[in-house]
């Protein structure tokens, strides 16, 4: 669900070795009838008060327009001996709503100076994948392979059903917060909290190539230094503004620690009209 922004192994190689509605407008005149007995008018729903209630709102906020185009900003990064090595990522998201729902994505990466540009679809739940100059590559969205690869900012809504009570919401001014966290840590005294799950995912690319490179990296020795994720709502029409997830582990390495960082914001934009066309020859 989350697209995760690799960290290349040449970057890991680097850290590993210290480099661097409607209303009564436009109703023709005389139409209303005083001789009819006047309609009570319907009860105005409750203000939302709980996690729960919010992003019920939120959801029917956002399944009220065609689409909506989001912003993505995305850092990871490793810091071992003081060096730090880290990539970033970008891109315009463009996405219908609906059963059918389909997703565009332009954007690209930037590592140690070099911009390796990306783009993807999503339609009929299949994801379609293109890195710089390479062939197109295509998977299930289901497929964790392909799912790390798609950012799709409304999925935040069925992340944070999914969180229960564990979220806090806040009202401040013109937005409401909706925010979970987890304390510092061990990993195995929070392994099982859903956040901390998500973070899991996001790590395991990363520990893959640690353990590849020779390095065990085993979780019962991993920390967790935080996870925070937090969906900020327009506190009058409910929509999504943004969208922030952090985490930080410390993973054990020769007596030493591995800092791993990983940081995303997504930002509403507005809505969008369109339709997402796949290129000829896809899908």
């Amino acid at each position: 669900m989350r697209r995760t922004v690799a960290v290349p192994a040449m970057l890991l190689a680097a850290a590993l070795t210290g480099c661097a509605g409607s209303t009564d407008e436009g109703k023709p005149a005389g139409s209303a009838q005083p001789t009819a007995p006047s309609r009570q008018a319907a009860p105005a729903d409750p203000e939302p008060r709980t996690a729960a209630e919010f992003l019920a709102r939120a959801e029917e906020a956002m399944a009220g327009q065609k689409g909506w185009t989001f912003t993505v900003k995305g850092r990871e990064g490793l810091v071992l001996r003081g060096q730090e090595n880290a990539a970033t990522y970008t891109a315009t998201v463009r996405r219908t709503t609906g059963d059918s729902w389909a997703l565009h994505s332009t954007g690209s990466t930037l590592s140690k100076g070099v911009s390796k540009p990306e783009e993807i679809y999503v339609a009929d739940g299949t994801a379609y994948v293109k890195k710089g100059t390479d062939a197109w590559e295509h998977g299930a969205v289901t497929d964790p392979e392909f799912a790390d690869r798609v950012e799709d900012p409304l999925a935040a809504l069925d992340a944070f059903q999914g969180y229960g009570d564990t979220v806090t919401p806040a009202r401040t001014g013109r937005q409401v917060e909706l925010r979970v966290r987890t304390t510092a840590g061990p990993l195995t005294g929070v392994r099982e909290q859903d956040v901390v799950q998500k973070a899991v995912r996001e790590l395991a690319p990363t520990l893959r190539q640690l353990r590849a490179a020779g390095i065990a990296a085993p979780e019962s020795e991993i920390a967790v230094e935080g996870v925070e994720e937090t969906l900020v709502l327009d506190a009058a029409t409910y929509r999504i503004t943004t969208h922030t997830f952090k985490c930080t582990f410390l993973i054990p390495y020769d007596g030493q620690r591995i800092r791993y960082e990983q940081d995303l914001t997504e930002r509403t934009l507005g809505t969008y009209d369109g339709t997402v066309a796949m290129p000829e020859g896809l899908g």
